[in-house]
Order: C-alpha cells, then structure tokens, then sequence
C-alpha cells in the first residue's frame, strides 16, 4: 500500500536526490549552526547554566527530559531492529522514545548514547547523541542519521518518520510489507514492531506481536495483541521510566512526523525557487494544507483511550479562543483532532517558513475554510469545521487573523 500519496511526485529532478537538496547553496544543512531546542539546550549545558545528574540505568536520560520539558507520559516503546542501536533492540529490551512537538528523545537500555531530533525552524530536523558514560556530557550533531532519515519516506529532507513491519521474535524485521505510518493509514496496518496499550474498538493492528512463522506473518495479529493495556511481565523494567505506550501518544507522533516534514520540505522549496524546486510554491503549499487539515485521514475505531495522562497533558497546552477552544483538543472517536486543523501551525517550524510559503498557506487555507474550494475530497470538513477553525485561528494566530480579515474585506 502507498500511504504517501502523492508526497512528491510533482518533484523532479535532482531536488529528490537528499544529499543534493540539502546541500543546495540556499540550504546548506551540513554547515548552517542549528536553533533548534536541543542546539539552545546545548549553549546552556556548555555555560555550565544547566547541569544534568545520571541516575542508574537509564543514565541521564529523565534529567534530559526535564531540562527540555519532554514528559515521561509521551513514552512509546518500539522493539523492532529499526535504530542505530539496532542490536540492542527487541522485545525483551525495546528502545524508549518521548517527544514534545520539536524534539525526540530516544533511549536504549545498555545503550553508549541518548538519541535525539531537534526540530530547527529553517533547517528540519537535526540529530545528536549524548554519551551515557560522560562525566561532563555534551550533545553532539550527528548528520550520520540523515542517511536514513533523509529519503521518501521524509520528503527527501531530514526528518523522521514511523514505520510499521512484521518483526520477528528477536525484533528483526522479517521479509513482507513494511508500511510509513501517518493519520492517513488504516489503523489496522499501523504499529508493527511497537508496544501500544490502549483501548478501542478495532478488530485489528500489528502493535505488541511478533512473527513466529515466516509463511503466515499475518498470524500473529491476535485478539490478545490487539487490545493490550498493559505490558508488565513482557521484559524486565529495570530502567524504564514508564511501562507504557500510550496510543494516544501513538496517533500524535504519527500526525506531526509528517507534518513537520512537510514544513521543512516546504520552506526549503521555497528558498530554493520554484524553476529548480520543479513546482510552484502555490503546489507546494497545497499538498501542505490538505495534510494540515486532516484531509484523507482515516477514520478512527474509537472511543480511543490511552494508559497515562498523556491526552490530558496533549490538550492543556497551546492557546484557546475566547470560547476556550483549542486545536490541540482531541476527539478520539472518528478522528484525532476535534477540530482538524494541526496544533503545528503555532509551532516554530511553521513560523520559520519563508513569506511566500506561508502566505501561499494562509491562501490556500482561507479557500478551503471560506467555502470557497467545493472539491468532493473535502467534504469531510463540515461548515462547523471550517467555521470553528477559522474563528480559533482568528483569535489565536495573528498573522493568520491578518490574512483572512484581508480576504474577508474584498468579498
């Protein structure tokens, strides 16, 4: 199954080639100093502003955490060999991940480095390690990730991506599908090589199992594996800060991969120019917009709930209109996002997109939430969608509030 439909095939030329593109003289990604939030942490650490204390195994990673207000509630486990770190990976020892909206943190027990992604605001994703056995620790940049994080799946820029395979009893990817993962996959091929604990209503996914026959890998997608709150006793948790993965937590991560993807992918476009990038900024921005609001999302088997307070901690944060809306308020029965409209546009990456990119978005935006854009492919956003995102938007985003009364004022 293509699960990314029509990322990029208006783009050609050499700008599909990575190490091209981000090397391209409007870019520079190796060589142009990072402000991303692992990158500011970084300038802290150094002044010797911030200190960061290793406890037991899991060495400095909840000091990490708190310094970059990263919480232990977004925890997912992920047990397939698909890292660096990949022979220390399976399910008896599955690699932690936490994230926030820009920034990823990865932990494998008995693991030499903490793994992470900052998100910069012109630049994507940027990688670093953190040695565990430091006694001065310091992150380091590490572009040897881009060789596998910088490829189809992300666009052709750095980013990061979520994949679903059919892992063995070791973790090792066995031969059969392997599908990228976003809002818009069906549910019941997501999460192959991924611990989920949750509830829902869907009859299948390929979380918490593994193949043990090679012939039927189908197989081992079970009534017991489908539906899973909790995973004590499946490996042991010395170290672990948490002995869940939240599904909650699942379906967020999956959205925003992709979505800041597309901010990088974007902007970079835009920089580089539309003759060389092989489509207009316009185009760019639309494929953008259809995946900001939710356009092709594949409906959810809810209610969906997950094991932690990562919902509750998800939808506290960003700002609300003087109705106390919010677009980071979760519906979790039919789709993600009561109102679908990404939580991203307030995030840095957005706000570092060229002029031109965002006000290509803010037009295209403004065509499909006016009514304007009568295309049967969006008829999924309602008037009370569109309405009620326009009016969050108006209250809580200044410069779109300036785009659309602009546009309002010429009907």
């Amino acid at each position: 199954m293509a699960v990314w439909l029509g990322s990029v095939a208006a783009v050609t030329g050499q700008l599909q080639h990575p190490t091209l593109l981000r090397n391209h003289q409007a870019i520079k990604y190796d060589s142009t100093p990072s402000q991303d939030p692992i990158a500011r942490l970084n300038e802290r650490l150094k002044s010797g502003e911030v200190s960061l204390e290793r406890r037991g195994q899991s060495g400095y990673l909840q000091a990490v955490l708190d310094a970059l207000k990263v919480p232990v509630e977004s925890q997912l486990l992920v047990f397939s060999k698909t890292s660096f770190q990949a022979p220390k990976i399976g399910p008896k020892n599955p690699r932690a991940i936490y994230f926030t909206d820009t920034v990823s943190v990865g932990w494998v027990r008995g693991g030499e480095v903490l793994e992470f992604v900052g998100q910069d605001p012109r630049q994507g994703a940027v990688f670093y390690t953190l040695s565990q056995t430091s006694d001065k620790p310091v992150f380091e940049r590490n572009d040897a990730c881009v060789s596998c994080h910088a490829s189809e799946a992300t666009h052709y820029v750095p980013g990061m991506f979520i994949g679903s395979v059919f892992p063995g009893v070791d973790g090792t990817t066995m031969y059969g599908p392997a599908y990228t993962t976003d809002h818009r996959t069906p549910f019941e091929i997501r999460w192959g090589g991924w611990f989920v604990t949750g509830t829902h209503k869907a009859t299948r996914h390929m979380g918490n199992a593994v193949a043990t026959d090679p012939t039927d890998l189908a197989a081992m997608i079970t009534p017991q594996s489908v539906h899973t709150t909790s995973i004590e006793g499946r490996f042991d948790p010395a170290g672990y800060l948490s002995l869940n993965s939240d599904l909650v937590a699942l379906l967020a991560i999956e959205h925003q991969a992709k979505m800041l993807n597309l901010f990088t992918r974007v902007g970079w476009e835009a920089r580089i120019g539309g003759k060389e990038a092989g489509r207009t900024v316009d185009q760019a921005a639309a494929e953008l917009v259809d995946y900001l609001l939710f356009v092709d999302e594949s409906p959810l088997p809810g209610p969906i709930t997950g094991t932690t307070r990562f919902a509750e901690i998800f939808a506290s944060q960003g700002p609300r209109d003087s109705r106390g809306r919010s677009l980071r308020e979760l519906d979790l029965n039919t789709r993600l996002l009561r109102y679908p409209c990404s939580y991203l546009i307030y995030s840095e990456p957005f706000d570092g997109l060229p002029d031109r990119a965002k006000q290509a978005v803010y037009a295209r935006l403004w065509e499909i939430l006016s009514g304007a854009e009568r295309d049967a492919r969006y008829a999924g956003l309602t008037p009370a969608d569109r309405r009620a995102i326009t009016e969050i938007l108006t209250e809580t985003k200044p410069d779109a509030a300036a785009y659309f009364a602009a546009r309002q004022s010429t009907y």
